[in-house]
């Protein structure tokens, strides 16, 4: 769609290439969950010349393995305790509820921002570069940074092809916040043709709205939390907390099988809370990545060594990885 609108709003030159157009159309690595590529960025990589370059060949195989340690280690680990808590929440207290809720947090998290680690990983692989799709969005200090760091590339999608043909925020205010629905309950649309996705897409252009009616939703595009500091301030400690709390209530409605259920799960996990004795286990994979991500957060492709001996640290996900290798389950973003 965003190659045949670029061309018709002659953004895009038509490619007279057939084979290098149907690489394009059919390029595996990102073909079944992204990062959604565009003509204007991956056209012009397919008809050049590349050769295989060490370094990028490097970058490319440590994204793969931090990719499959997300996948395999992290979500796959969280994912029967989800299945779990989701499954029979009536029987369990609030406490544990909210476990539940943390844990799908990190387990959509991990498996997608981990398939897109792979998919950039095996692109470069080939000397291919592709787009960042996730840049530690569980660091974002509100919603509007939220969104600019979790599934990027069908973010911008939508602000570039939806946002901005209907008016974007140049036609008035009511008109740039009826805008702002519409692109989120598309959004919700999207990942499937049930209420609990579109009210999920709604509950967030609710939490959107403030920060963009007060005109701060752009407060936080260059920066990153902690950027020159070992530590966060307490205001941006506190600010995580919210939109992490936040984003965490909107993933019940998502993982929910009807908006019915949503709501008695998210009523039992507010109303009935007791101290989460059971599924405790699943909090050391999700401080793991929490304290990991936090470390790389000023790069997200790893193209820098933060240790000395890095190559102890993959040779250990990779360890890790093949002790988990037995506990597979498909990717989340497979079935959208």
């Amino acid at each position: 769609m965003s190659y045949t609108i670029d061309i018709y709003k002659k953004k895009l030159e038509p490619t007279k290439d057939f084979i290098s157009f149907a690489s394009f159309v059919s390029f595996f690595p990102q073909l079944v969950a992204g990062p959604i590529e565009r003509a204007s960025n991956l056209l012009p990589q397919i008809l050049r010349k590349r050769e295989f370059q060490y370094e990028q060949g490097v970058q490319g195989l440590r994204l793969i393995v931090w990719g499959m340690f997300k996948k395999v280690v992290i979500a796959d680990s969280l994912a029967p305790l989800v299945n779990d808590i989701f499954g029979n929440f009536q029987n369990f207290d609030g406490g544990t509820l909210w476990l539940g809720a943390i844990y799908f947090s990190f387990q959509i998290y991990c498996d997608f921002s981990g398939y897109s680690d792979i998919a950039i990983g095996t692109s470069k692989l080939f000397g291919f570069e592709l787009m960042s799709n996730f840049k530690f969005p569980y660091f974002s200090r509100n919603i509007g940074e939220f969104w600019r760091r979790w599934h990027i590339s069908l973010s911008t999608w939508f602000r570039d092809y939806l946002y901005i043909p209907l008016g974007g925020s140049k036609e008035g205010k009511w008109k740039s916040i009826r805008n702002v629905f519409i692109i989120f309950l598309v959004s919700g649309f999207w990942h499937g043709a049930n209420w609990t996705f579109i009210f999920w897409g709604g509950f967030h252009a609710i939490l959107f709205l403030p920060s963009f009616i007060s005109n701060t939703n752009r407060k936080y595009t260059s920066s990153i939390i902690a950027e020159n500091t070992l530590l966060p301030s307490i205001k941006e400690f506190l600010q995580v907390i919210i939109t992490l709390i936040l984003v965490t209530l909107g993933w019940v409605f998502f993982r929910s099988e009807s908006i019915e259920l949503s709501f008695e799960y998210l009523m039992k996990m507010i109303l009935e809370f007791g101290l989460p004795w059971k599924y405790r286990s699943g909090l050391m994979y999700v401080v793991c990545i929490f304290i990991m991500d936090y470390l790389v957060r000023r790069n997200e492709r790893l193209n820098i060594k933060y240790f000395k001996f890095d190559w102890v640290l993959f040779s250990i996900l990779i360890l890790l990885i093949l002790e988990k290798f037995g506990s597979y389950n498909e990717f989340i973003y497979f079935q959208f």
